[in-house]
């Protein structure tokens, strides 16, 4: 009787495997692997660009992801995100806090990822886990991985923090974050009607009414006090 040898393990099942035993995070399971929010953690969207501006200006937060444009099936998009990593929870207190930092619906490329979602799962860090292993295809990768055999959940922004300024591992508030995402997204926003409005002499201006003209005249949202 022909004996029957077990099938190679594939390069995804080292991948889901090193996110369930090593940081504990659930996935969905399939093909490409991808991570469950809204368990373990949420997650701050924002453009990459105005993602990279909050990370000089915060040199410390949790676990960052770069994803690339087109890469995510469930979040269409033609320009590349940056995904931050927040407490579980936080995605629900998102719309609260623009408009507590009275920024409302001015930051409309500023989402979050909460329960019933998903993020596609970043290639390994270096050195993290065997090189031939990969998430959704290399849709994603680490600027600021997470660290195995640490509790991730630890180093995650969440409210509670008193000033928002921190605590003493150095991880902004999530309302000092916020306020730092909704400046950066707004800005971006402004340069990006800025450079169309430029080729032409006359046209619309869709961002005529917006804390720009606000920040002029002097008053200043509250999130830029933070």
């Amino acid at each position: 009787m022909a004996r029957v040898l077990p099938r190679p393990r594939s390069p995804l099942a080292a991948v889901r495997r090193w996110y369930e035993e090593e940081l504990g995070w659930p996935t969905t399971g399939t093909e490409p692997v991808e991570l469950l929010t809204g368990r373990r953690f949420d997650v701050l969207e924002m453009p990459a660009g105005a993602g990279s501006a909050v990370l000089r200006r915060l040199p410390h937060t949790g676990p960052v992801a770069l994803l690339r444009a087109g890469c995510d099936g469930n979040h269409p998009g033609d320009r590349p995100k940056l995904l931050m990593l927040i407490a579980a929870g936080g995605a629900e207190e998102l719309p609260g806090i623009l408009e507590w930092l009275e920024w409302g619906a001015l930051v409309p490329d500023l989402t979050a990822r909460g329960t019933g979602d998903r993020m596609p799962a970043p290639a390994f860090p270096t050195g993290a886990a065997p090189s031939y292993g990969f998430g959704s295809r290399e849709a994603a990768r680490w600027v600021r991985p997470p660290r195995p055999g640490y509790e991730a959940e630890n180093s995650l922004p969440t409210t509670g923090f008193g000033a928002g300024n921190g605590d003493d591992r150095g991880v902004p508030d999530l309302v000092r974050l916020v306020s730092a995402a909704a400046t950066e997204c707004h800005r971006a926003r402004l340069m990006r009607a800025g450079n169309a409005q430029s080729d032409r002499a006359y046209g619309d201006q869709p961002l005529a009414f917006s804390n720009a003209s606000r920040m002029s005249a002097g008053t200043r949202p509250r999130s830029l006090t933070l």
